[in-house]
């Protein structure tokens, strides 16, 4: 007996490759981080996100910066006192503003990064809850503030260019989240493995799940599930005898085992 689950182990621990077991243990120290993260108060909270995503976003700003040309100090600069248009000042300021080397895009990508997420954090602790309005609200507020770091919004209004921004930004964020809210519904058929779903992940198998689908296996039948109903679905040996073994620790499904 001893020697059967020292096996199982064994395969359990080959099964999962460093990739999945690096992704685990990331995930264990994010979630950890998190849990810590909401117990702190709304000030703390805030500051902790801003400052963090005020980092990746500057590293990614940096990031581009280097694999584009600093097109800003060859520019060249209106002559003093020239009268030209204000549409065509304005247009000239903010390729200024947009063509900067890696410190700028790092100052610019770091301000709306932070920002949004900042207001974010906010709006989620004060509402109890993320939607619409708080992502519309966030982006609004990071689009103000890297209009006017970033001097986008330029012309002889800034802070009317500003608030545009702020709108514009707040109107592609509220695309962009119905729109994610439509594709991050799972399809019809994923209702049916859930119970599948959380035991292969819990094996480290869950490449397996299609082979589940494949053979219409769903949660219904993991009580009948014999070696041979998942050899048929080309499940190799070793997953197969920890997925059966899963079946037969669980006390639920040993339950149904026995009036099945």
């Amino acid at each position: 007996m001893g020697e059967g689950k020292q096996q199982i182990m064994a395969v359990q621990m080959h099964a999962q490759n460093p990739i999945e077991q690096f992704q685990a243990k990331y995930k264990e120290i994010e979630d950890g981080f998190k849990n810590w993260l909401a117990k702190q108060s709304l000030p703390v909270e805030a500051a902790v996100v801003t400052a963090t995503n005020f980092a990746q976003g500057a590293f990614l700003g940096a990031l581009l910066g280097n694999f584009s040309p600093d097109l800003s100090s060859s520019m060249p600069s209106p002559p003093p006192g020239a009268n030209f248009d204000p549409n065509v000042m304005n247009a000239f300021q903010q390729a200024q503003a947009l063509s900067g080397g890696p410190w700028i895009q790092a100052r610019n990508f770091g301000v709306m990064a932070g920002s949004n997420a900042g207001i974010s954090c906010v709006m989620k602790r004060l509402r109890g809850k993320e939607d619409i309005q708080t992502s519309m609200t966030a982006a609004f507020g990071s689009g103000v503030l890297f209009s006017l770091v970033s001097g986008v919004s330029g012309g002889q209004n800034p802070v009317a260019g500003a608030l545009q921004s702020g709108v514009f930004f707040a109107l592609v964020q509220g695309g962009l989240f119905k729109l994610g809210q439509q594709f991050s519904q799972p399809p019809a058929e994923d209702i049916h493995y859930v119970k599948t779903r959380s035991m292969l992940t819990s094996l480290g198998l869950q490449r397996y799940e299609k082979n589940f689908k494949k053979g219409m296996l769903t949660d219904s039948t993991l009580p009948l599930l014999n070696d041979s109903a998942l050899q048929d679905v080309k499940i190799p040996p070793g997953p197969r005898l920890l997925i059966l073994d899963q079946i037969q620790r669980d006390p639920d499904l040993k339950a149904k085992q026995r009036f099945s």
